[in-house]
């Protein structure tokens, strides 16, 4: 197995739990919270999908899939088309209202792109800084390890959020 066939498998991971989330979601589903402050089911599966789109579309320089094939007009979220969820108030959390499939069919976008990348990928690609902002900077295939990585907590919470929803 060499790098890119690991990473395929790992982002492979996440549409089997995105999709347990939200099939049969009801709107009280998506926007159920355990408490004032905690994050939705909808809010959750956007903001890892946009994590996923805004990152990977930077190191592969290509359009966020969020405006290339019009999932920002769809979902039509009452923020700027460039917000990622990231830094956003409990209130903002509350504003992304959207229906599972639109949720499921923007995730699967989002995935098709990445994994439609990732598969161009050699070892040697992964050692390209792609951030010199860091010290150290970072690589390639560290920033795919950290957007996998907040993908699946993202994607665990959401499941994490059913559960309780669910047994309450």
């Amino acid at each position: 197995m060499n790098s890119s066939e690991l990473l395929l498998d790992a982002f492979g991971r996440l549409p089997g739990i995105v999709d347990r989330v939200l099939a049969d979601a009801d709107d009280a589903l998506l926007a159920f919270r355990p408490d004032p402050a905690a994050n939705t089911i909808a809010w959750l599966v956007w903001h890892a999908a946009r994590g996923i789109d805004s990152q990977v579309s930077d190191v592969a320089g290509t359009e966020q899939v969020w405006t290339a094939e019009g999932w920002a007009d769809k979902l039509a979220l009452p923020f700027p088309v460039s917000a990622t969820g990231y830094g956003q108030s409990a209130d903002e959390v509350a504003q992304v209202r959207a229906s599972a499939a639109l949720l499921g069919g923007y995730f699967a976008a989002v995935h098709a792109a990445t994994t439609t990348y990732v598969r161009t990928l050699t070892d040697a690609d992964l050692d390209r800084v792609v951030d010199t902002r860091w010290d150290p900077p970072v690589t390639l295939g560290v920033r795919l390890v950290s957007v996998l990585g907040d993908a699946t907590q993202h994607a665990g919470q959401a499941a994490y959020v059913r559960g309780v929803f669910t047994r309450r």
